[in-house]
């Protein structure tokens, strides 16, 4: 027998698709039937704010991502789920905030297994949402929220068409053995590079930074591109869901010769060695910057797709970024010199706003005006209840998820501001944050590692409106605001067994 919760979680996608049945999934010429538009949702991994041109990059440019923004709507102040990669697609993907959410970390499922924690049998996801309104639904990228077989396989959780990476840890090599092919481990040719991560002692730097340069012939975002455009290609006639999560431009640092040409030798590059954790790259700031060139090109080509076959007016595009970009100390990253986080403070792994606020920009042809922006505080776990909204489903979302549909912002009309925002993980010493107005509050060292004193810091707070970058502390100063965020920070979490935070733990008992 199947648990309650299970239960009801199959009766609730079955209504809705008995509730649709009625609206016919295949497109049709008829000008009294509207369509339901397509959704292309282009996610970007350890993408920082200021990582393209038009949000301030200046190092190189991202003309087709520029143009999507041009023709449609930027969202200044968007936060992505989480500071870390699997609680920001959970949050995406359940309209759940990282307190209420089941996936609230980045923690293996097993030592020995692939993948990383599943999401529940009875999550009710966007993908199986749209599924059950007569979408096609595809993923193309890292999934991270579930091995093969568990009942977090994007297989399970309403995708119908899945070509990546399942496990984050495994989208560390953009040559990998092989890639998830649905079901099936497509193997491909090249060489293992665990087995070139050790180089000889005492050998000159640049050699060792060259070593593992070797003959690898099938570059994995390349693969999942032509994947996600054939998908578009087979699915025309149908409203389409693409789900694109690319590991661009996710450490390590590879990408193929003839995009790092265009910057090799112009940023005064020295070789990072492996010496901070994943694969060694000679040019470190001109494969970042070939790898964010060569995916706008791959943006370029969907967007080229969508408009031959004349599917432009009825495709929304998203493009944003699951969380800030990293720290300087791994893998041969420089931020500072791209100045990838903005103005703001923090990096990955960080709730202050270089972690979390990340670009965002929507286009949908007549339906949002060309070249606006709007500055209303936006998060991830409102995905859900917007798409749904924008396809003019809204009667589907489902009761007491933690998004707030944003549609009526995109499309030009007046709508009252989020009441606050909510975000929290467990890892990097455990952290929470709640921004209300221009007001955010930060709590830190609420899950320090066993052998350490639990003394959790004490709510910081900042005025973003005057201090965007987090530099000044003013909680000193308000304390009835701080008295008031500090009710939201206690209120919004619930306990994990999962994903356990010691200090909030201990004050909800």
């Amino acid at each position: 027998m199947l648990p309650a919760s299970t239960n009801l979680r199959l009766c609730a996608v079955l209504l809705l698709a008995g509730l649709f049945v009625a609206c016919p999934a295949k497109r049709t010429a008829n000008a009294a039937e509207t369509p339901r538009p397509n959704i292309v949702f282009i996610l970007c991994d350890d993408l920082g704010y200021g990582d393209v041109g038009c949000f301030g990059q200046k190092r190189f440019r991202t003309p087709n991502i520029d143009r999507l923004a041009a023709e449609g709507m930027r969202l200044t102040v968007h936060y992505s789920g989480s500071a870390v990669c699997a609680p920001s697609r959970c949050a995406l993907m359940t309209g759940q905030h990282p307190g209420h959410g089941f996936i609230r970390g980045n923690r293996q499922y097993r030592p020995d297994s692939e993948g990383q924690w599943p999401l529940p049998a009875e999550e009710v996801t966007l993908a199986e949402l749209l599924k059950s309104l007569g979408y096609a639904t595809g993923a193309f990228g890292k999934w991270g929220l579930g091995p093969p077989a568990t009942a977090g396989d994007p297989l399970r959780q309403g995708i119908d068409r899945f070509f990546g990476y399942n496990c984050q840890a495994l989208a560390h090599n953009f040559y990998p053995t092989y890639l998830w092919d649905n079901a099936v481990r497509r193997t491909l040719d090249n060489p293992d590079f665990a087995a070139h991560q050790k180089f000889p002692d005492g050998a000159d730097p640049h050699a060792r930074a060259s070593y593992a340069r070797f003959t690898a012939k099938q570059y994995a975002p390349d693969l999942i591109s032509e994947q996600a455009r054939q998908f578009v290609r087979d699915h025309r006639d149908h409203p389409f869901f693409l789900y694109y999560p690319t590991t661009v431009p996710h450490l390590a640092l590879q990408v193929p010769d003839d995009s790092l040409a265009e910057f090799e030798g112009k940023f005064g590059d020295e070789p990072y060695l492996g010496d901070r954790g994943y694969l060694p790259q000679r040019t470190p700031r001109a494969a970042y910057a070939a790898m964010i060139t060569r995916l706008d090109q791959e943006i370029g080509r969907l967007i080229d797709l969508v408009e031959s076959l004349g599917l432009t007016e009825q495709t929304i595009f998203v493009f944003t970024s699951d969380n800030g970009p990293l720290d300087d100390r791994y893998g041969g990253t420089d931020s500072d010199f791209f100045r990838s986080a903005g103005d703001f403070r923090g990096r990955k792994g960080s709730l202050y706003e270089g972690g979390i606020r990340v670009p965002c920009i929507v286009r949908y042809p007549r339906r949002i005006v060309a070249g606006s922006e709007t500055a209303r505080i936006t998060g991830f776990e409102d995905w859900l209840p917007t798409c749904l909204d924008l396809v003019g489903a809204r009667d589907a979302t489902p009761r007491g998820i933690d998004g707030i549909s944003f549609g009526p912002t995109l499309l030009g009309q007046k709508q009252e501001p989020r009441p606050f925002l909510y975000r929290e993980i467990p890892e990097y010493g455990g952290q929470q944050c709640v921004r209300e107005g221009n007001w955010k509050a930060v709590r830190q060292k609420l899950h320090p590692g066993p052998k350490v004193p639990l003394a959790p810091g004490d709510v910081e707070l900042y005025d973003l409106e005057s201090d965007p970058s987090e530099s000044t502390d003013v909680a000193a100063k308000h304390p009835d605001v701080v008295a008031r965020l500090a009710k939201l920070l206690s209120g919004q979490h619930v306990k994990s067994e999962v994903f356990p935070m010691r200090a909030l733990d201990a004050e909800s008992e």
